[in-house]
């Protein structure tokens, strides 16, 4: 990867991480182990540290789980290869014809298998076919078979242990603590309708409690992390609105509100009124999000409002608006083309007005987008300030950065790469010089 400073190149190489270093310890030790027992060149067994190897995960837990799969695979595939080498010894005539061991073979390979997913251990069903087919693939050379299948088990139960022995210890890593990392929340999970996994959960979470300091930033209202996020832990105020607002999850409140001004608004209303559109008004009264609406409630905004109403922490009101300066942004909604010439009718209006617009396709509803109003001042640039000068209070010496994916959210697996990048950031094995924002 390539990053560009002024007019000079520089070739920037990912960090090394923890789980490669202790990899590579493992596999030492694994290879150490059967040196010191005699073996040399071509006659070292592998087995040890491919096991090593694939048990190796970012957390001890994940080292078990693959350990407990790596060992059942390969207890099938050594059961039913022990099976079908006795029964060539049993009865020698089926080994003069290859096509009839190959055909026990390919049956022995269907029984591994099915044993895997009858003992619900589905994951290791591949590995028990592997497992299988290198034990039997050196027939007829085979002269002590119960001897080489148990060396096999052995090398198995050893890098095993060296994996999970050597991921119990953690590398000397040093704290950024300085560091305040701003990720979004659509980097984290699917969309606003989706529940955060476990994995990504638990890996978030275990940096919150490390001292990391990590702020999420949401396009949607705080109801979002409310019902998708109760189970996260927070210790920074999270950007919510697209930027126009601050809000504390913790004491379920919000600590900043940019919101548009009351003549703004005003104009903004009767204008939308003259275009007789139908529209939601987004306030924030007493602490709750209360969501009023104006003129004649179309299929399309019926569709998105059954979708927002699951959720316990909104007020859908049609009443007038408790006060005028409460409103923090105005959403339209309509099929995309419709909204996309709304946005470019209203340019000059928006532009001229104090005011800021940004188009969001709507989740779960095919061919729909909204067209979001806000103060211009809303945006999550000007949040990210106010964070950061709210977190200096404390420490002076907190400098901002941002954690962002090149592909956005993808799946889990993205996910969970963004925060092993972070992780990286704020604690890296060998602490080298850390790049702060705007130097």
């Amino acid at each position: 990867m390539f990053r560009k400073n002024g007019a000079a190149w520089a070739m920037s190489w990912p960090r090394i991480g923890q789980r490669m270093v202790k990899t590579a310890i493992a596999v030492f030790i694994c290879l150490i182990f059967y040196y010191l027992r005699g073996y040399r060149g071509e006659d070292m067994p592998t087995e040890a540290a491919v096991t090593a190897i694939i048990c190796m995960q970012p957390y001890v837990q994940d080292t078990r789980e693959y350990a407990l799969n790596r060992m059942a695979g390969t207890l099938i595939g050594a059961v039913w290869g022990l099976a079908l080498l006795f029964l060539l010894l049993i009865f020698p005539a089926l080994g003069k014809y290859f096509y009839i061991v190959y055909a026990l073979a390919a049956l022995g390979v269907l029984g591994a298998l099915y044993t895997s997913v009858a003992f619900h251990k589905t994951d290791a069903s591949g590995l028990a076919a592997i497992v299988f087919v290198c034990i039997v693939a050196a027939f007829p050379e085979i002269e002590n078979p119960v001897a080489d299948t148990l060396e096999r088990i052995l090398g198995v139960i050893i890098g095993t242990a060296v994996a999970i022995g050597v991921n119990v210890f953690h590398l000397p890593r040093k704290r950024n603590r300085d560091i305040l990392f701003f990720i979004r929340s659509a980097d984290l999970i699917p969309d606003r309708f989706a529940q955060i996994s476990p994995a990504v959960l638990f890996q978030l979470n275990s940096l919150v409690r490390d001292g990391a300091k990590i702020c999420l930033i949401s396009r949607h209202a705080p109801a979002f992390f409310t019902a998708q996020l109760h189970a996260l832990v927070l210790h920074v105020p999270m950007i919510v609105m697209d930027g126009a607002a601050l809000y504390d999850p913790n004491e379920n409140r919000y600590l900043y509100t940019e919101k548009i001004r009351e003549s703004d608004a005003e104009r903004l209303i009767r204008r939308l009124n003259d275009l007789n559109l139908s529209y939601f008004i987004y306030t924030v009264h007493r602490k709750k999000t209360c969501i009023f609406h104006r003129g004649i409630l179309r299929e399309n905004e019926r569709e998105v409002l059954n979708q927002l109403r699951r959720s316990p922490y909104r007020d859908y009101l049609n009443e007038d608006i408790y006060a005028p300066d409460e409103i923090i942004y105005i959403k339209i909604i309509d099929q995309d083309l419709a909204i996309n010439r709304l946005k470019k009718r209203l340019y000059t209006f928006i532009q001229g007005g104090g005011l800021r617009s940004s188009v969001q396709v709507q989740t779960g509803v095919p061919g729909v987008s909204g067209l979001y109003i806000y103060s211009k001042k809303a945006t999550i640039q000007n949040a990210e300030e106010r964070v950061t000068r709210l977190l200096r209070m404390e420490n002076p010496a907190v400098n901002p950065e941002e954690i962002f994916p090149p592909a956005g959210y993808r799946s889990e697996h993205d996910a969970i790469h963004l925060l092993t990048r972070l992780r990286d950031r704020y604690a890296p094995i060998f602490a080298p010089n850390i790049r702060r924002a705007g130097k």
